[in-house]
């Protein structure tokens, strides 16, 4: 599954490049199967039965309820759920990647977060275990895994790969972080759930990024101004006068 590219290097001979995707895939592929085997613990142990450590865990959150915490946690909920999750954000994500001239990302992410989507959505109605009982919320059904952590972990891994830059990596884990927390918090998901979650984002993330691999290099390789900036060059260069003949 690895991929040589060749490209010329400061203009030179052209020099060869290769992607691995191989052990990349084969550690993603881990990464699901590590979900499938969390599910099946917690669905023959039966559903309805936290671990305890997740039960002690939920207490403190409950106890430590409050105005300050509960507002930014509703904010976090609206955001990663719901129609939000579904339209308004992937828009907003594909809608900037195009303006930013990246087609394949766009697409590579929308693959994503339908495949992510479709895997919590067949999890959730197979192991169907219940939500916790200090909930603050009303989420849909299934409590394992949690779809918003999922969106969450997605959505970092996508935008890290596609950009590859160390903030966008630590800000992406820093929202998933604080995404799985939120759930955990408003009382919608136990803490294994959230961990579910956001395994199924990063795996499903990786697994994608492999047939978009060369793609992706590729435009992340070329120079890629926003749309209102060429469009800014080409107004200029039209309204200079051209060297027409004398």
């Amino acid at each position: 599954m690895d991929e040589k590219i060749t490209e010329i290097v400061d203009g030179n001979a052209p020099a060869p490049v290769r992607i691995a995707r191989l052990w990349w895939v084969i550690s993603a592929v881990g990464v699901l199967l590590l979900v499938v085997l969390l599910a099946a613990v917690i669905f023959y142990r039966q559903a309805n039965k936290p671990f305890g450590f997740e039960v002690e865990w939920m207490g403190e959150f409950v106890e430590a309820r409050g105005p300050i915490w509960t507002i930014p946690a509703l904010i976090f909920n609206w955001v990663g759920g719901g129609i939000s999750s579904l339209v308004i954000v992937p828009l907003v994500i594909i809608g900037g990647l195009l303006i930013w001239r990246r087609p394949w990302a766009a697409l590579y992410y929308a693959c994503a977060a339908v495949a992510s989507v479709s895997v919590v959505f067949v999890i959730k109605n197979v192991v169907g275990r219940p939500r916790p009982t200090e909930i603050l919320v009303t989420p849909d059904f299934g409590s394992f895994p949690s779809g918003h952590s999922a969106n969450a972990a997605l959505i970092a891994t996508t935008l890290g790969i596609i950009f590859w830059r160390t903030w966008v990596w630590v800000a992406g884990s820093v929202y998933t972080l604080l995404m799985m927390l939120s759930r955990t918090y408003l009382g919608a998901h136990w803490i294994s759930d959230t961990i579910g979650g956001m395994l199924v984002g990063v795996g499903v993330a990786v697994i994608l990024w492999a047939p978009f691999a060369f793609l992706l290099y590729r435009e992340r390789r070329r120079p890629h101004p926003p749309i209102w900036v060429r469009v800014k060059h080409t107004e200029a260069a039209v309204a200079e006068p051209g060297d027409g003949p004398t």
